[in-house]
């Protein structure tokens, strides 16, 4: 069986005969007949890994760390104050609280808190999880909330004044859904969402096609529309764009699919299209000039602008003519260079790259002449940078700096100076005297490089013995980079085990050409660039594949389930997180039909249908095959990729005869649990899976 394919899609008459599906019936989330053999599944492998002698201290390991006292509280600027959003053993689902810089930086902090998740739960009888908010510039005091029911994507949103603490009575409520509000004044919004309730103003994607500008007092039915894209987009949205002096853009976004947008003025109930290349991202407004992140070659104005660059625009040139805009380069990026993010201050652009993987801070500075002046910013070399947030009052930024085995520190720092200092360093949260980071490359079978990062004991013997743990993802232009995790550290490597970091294609560590190397039926790439990295990490002598396992998440989770069933032989453990398995029904499973960019669409493509009839996991079981015994693990408020790829995957192994363990968390959503507890279960079944498969006798 096979979804129809979207309105407005032209159908292709598909060649192949395709199987029948007798779990289909696992794809109605919460019908009594699915839930009931989750109940089942998760009863039996829970109580299995559960009577392990690791498990509980792996647990105690686990809550320890999620929950700790001594962990960073990322802050994020906000007129004078520090905001961050904290959990712990004593407010599981969090609080929204503030502080000065002054009382940060003291290192104890005194906290007030501004919304407390718990109680806010607790009173509503909702088990809530915070997903987010978004204030009104300049003044900040109005905010617009995103409260999720146990961790789903979808969202309710509510108004609330930071000035007295509390929800505002009678003002902007949006009912859960998959929606976007973003403020145009203190009593506008930009709102898109399914707004007639029937589902005729969303994408196929389940995303919202339509975009209105709603008032103040107004009731959401009678908003007045804007913008209206088409069925089969992926989705349509309004971004409003603000510098520190008041200048502002107003947008429509339309994605046409994944990758592939469209652009938008808005003045009033104006709409006039922006000549912007389809694969291009804005991210912010300085000095009236939008930066645009590209994402694929532009030539305009007799000048190339590669992909991989930002340039800018001026804003009043924009809005006089949105037809012919006349780019200035910003950045573009070294062979071995990639973006990785930017944030905004009063006056700069701040962004953090990645050179061969290893991450730098930029400072670009609008000059007089409408071009930009760049420096760099004092920092530790070979870490891990990610920027937190910017100051919009200030040219104040704060970053975070981490490595395998260096613990997160972050640090305060000037982009107009380029000084920086550490305002904060986490205590080691596992014995790394031992330990030895290495950049190591496999040779995949195209004779390309693929970069790996290694982390093992300074003594492991190379007999093929080591437990080793192999990460990868592999898609959508995301990174992985070296990061300071305790849960690996003290669960995985103090005990003996390595841990691996793949670099595959799909990925964004070498920016836009990096990932579109294994874009749709071009995928095969990417497998067989982690196959190679098994293949170098067995030759080098480190491990063998009875102690050698994979380990991925989302897309990442497709990987694991791929490399399960194409190369059997590698492997003796396989943790399929949150996964997608089930790519010929993808379209009609959680948000599936929006990533028919990155895999092909199988509904109306017979190549992308036949490549995928080839590798989809769910598919390609086969009895009688000796596979590594799997961790599935999924959630059923997963409205992401859909807790039915795990089930359906489970379920056919069981048909077959074939082991595994299942396990799905009833809360989290798209992520390890709701809560430190849920978070603590989920990473101590994972790694005393792990230990049983690849550290048992």
């Amino acid at each position: 069986m096979i979804a129809s394919a979207p309105a407005g899609a032209e159908e292709i008459p598909l060649t192949q005969s395709l199987p029948e599906d007798p779990y289909i019936w696992l794809e109605d989330t919460y019908s009594q007949r699915a839930l009931d053999w989750v109940e089942t599944e998760n009863a039996v492998s829970a109580a299995r890994l559960e009577a392990e002698p690791t498990y509980q201290a792996a647990y105690d390991e686990a809550f320890a760390i999620v929950s700790s006292e001594d962990r960073i509280p990322m802050p994020a600027f906000r007129k004078g104050m520090l905001y961050n959003f904290w959990k712990d053993a004593d407010h599981l689902r969090g609080i929204w609280r503030r502080t000065t810089l002054e009382s940060y930086r003291s290192g104890n902090a005194e906290w007030e808190t501004i919304l407390d998740i718990d109680a806010l739960g607790e009173k509503e009888g909702r088990s809530w999880v915070y997903k987010g908010v978004s204030c009104l510039r300049p003044e900040e005091r109005l905010c617009l909330v995103e409260l999720s029911d146990g961790g789903e994507d979808a969202v309710e949103i509510r108004e609330f004044d930071l000035a007295k603490k509390s929800f505002v009575e009678g003002g902007f409520f949006v009912p859960k859904g998959k929606s976007d509000a973003t403020w145009v004044d203190e009593d506008t919004i930009l709102l898109s969402t399914d707004f007639a309730g029937d589902g005729s103003d969303l994408t196929t994607s389940g995303y919202p096609a339509v975009v209105k500008r709603l008032k103040r007092g107004q009731a959401i039915s009678d908003a007045v529309e804007i913008f209206r894209g088409k069925k089969d987009d992926v989705a349509s949205s309004a971004a409003v764009i603000r510098d520190n002096s008041g200048n502002v853009l107003q947008m429509i976004v339309r994605s046409t699919d994944f990758w592939n947008r469209e652009f938008a003025l808005i003045d009033g109930d104006t709409v006039t299209p922006l000549a912007l290349p389809s694969q291009s991202s804005p991210l912010g407004l300085i000095d009236n000039r939008l930066v645009v992140k590209l994402s694929q070659d532009w030539a305009v104005g007799g000048t190339d602008y590669p992909a991989g660059a930002l340039v800018s625009l001026d804003a009043d040139a924009l809005k006089a003519d949105p037809a012919n805009p006349a780019p200035t380069l910003v950045w573009a990026p070294g062979p071995s260079e990639a973006y990785s993010s930017a944030t905004t201050t009063a006056n700069r652009l701040v962004m953090s790259i990645l050179d061969n993987v290893s991450g730098r801070i930029l400072s670009f500075a609008p000059a007089a002449d409408g071009s930009w002046t760049k420096s760099t910013v004092d920092l530790p070399d070979k870490m891990t940078l990610s920027l937190v947030s910017g100051d919009e009052d200030s040219d104040r930024f704060f970053l975070n700096a981490e490595g395998f085995t260096t613990p997160d520190a972050l640090y305060l720092a000037d982009a107009a100076s380029d000084e920086s200092e550490v305002l904060r360093a986490m205590p080691a949260k596992f014995d790394a005297s031992d330990l030895v980071v290495e950049q190591k490359w496999a040779t995949s079978t195209d004779g390309t490089k693929i970069p790996y990062f290694l982390v093992r004991k300074k003594n492991a013997a190379m007999d093929g013995t080591t437990p080793t743990l192999l990460y990868g993802y592999g898609g959508f232009q995301v990174p992985m980079t070296p990061g300071y995790s305790a849960i690996i550290g003290k669960l995985w490597l103090e005990k003996g085990g390595a841990y691996v970091l793949s670099n595959i294609r799909g990925g964004g560590e070498f920016g836009p050409a990096w990932h579109q190397a294994g874009l749709q039926t071009k995928r095969q790439i990417i497998f067989d660039d982690f196959a190679a990295i098994a293949e170098d990490l067995i030759a080098s002598g480190l491990t063998s594949p009875e102690h050698l396992g994979m380990m991925g998440g989302s897309n990442g989770g497709l990987l694991t389930g791929v490399e399960m069933t194409q190369r059997p032989d590698l492997w003796n453990a396989a943790v399929i997180q949150v996964p997608l398995l089930d790519m010929i029904g993808i379209s009609r499973i959680g948000a599936g039909a929006s990533w028919q960019g990155e895999y092909g669409n199988v509904n109306t493509d017979p190549d992308a249908l036949a490549f995928w009839l080839e590798r989809s996991p769910y598919h390609a079981l086969k009895a009688g095959t000796d596979y590594p015994v799997p961790f599935i693990y999924s959630s059923t408020k997963d409205d992401r990729t859909g807790s039915a790829h795990a089930r359906k995957f489970a379920a056919r192994m069981k048909e077959l005869g074939l082991p595994y363990e299942y396990f799905e968390q009833t809360e989290g959503g798209h992520a390890a649990g709701a809560d430190p507890r849920q978070e603590a279960r989920s990473w101590a079944l994972t790694y005393t899976y792990l230990t049983r498969q690849l550290m048992g006798e």
